[in-house]
């Protein structure tokens, strides 16, 4: 089941939990690395970046079973990654 307030979850918090998933799993960390040339010292000087945690979420985006897996663990809708995304991006 999920949270009824997703809309209104702050985005940055989400793409961090979000990051926190991806990099909880070695394999999905080197990949995240590699597609979007991020380093891990790129994500400690810039953790707080919008720019940075979108690219986060559009690393989900770009393959279904992150972007629901990441949901799920999180216990929130797919959208809700995708509009925090969004949020982020503009």
């Amino acid at each position: 089941m999920h949270r009824a307030d997703t809309n209104n979850a702050d985005p940055a918090t989400l793409a961090l939990s979000a990051l926190g998933w991806i990099l909880s799993d070695t394999e999905r960390a080197q990949r995240l690395l590699a597609l979007t040339g991020l380093t891990p010292e790129d994500l400690r000087e810039r953790l707080g970046e919008p720019g940075l945690l979108a690219a986060v979420l559009r690393f989900l985006e770009a393959y279904e079973p992150d972007l629901l897996g990441c949901a799920e663990a999180l216990d929130v809708p797919p959208q809700a990654l995708v509009e925090a995304r969004r949020r982020l991006d503009s």
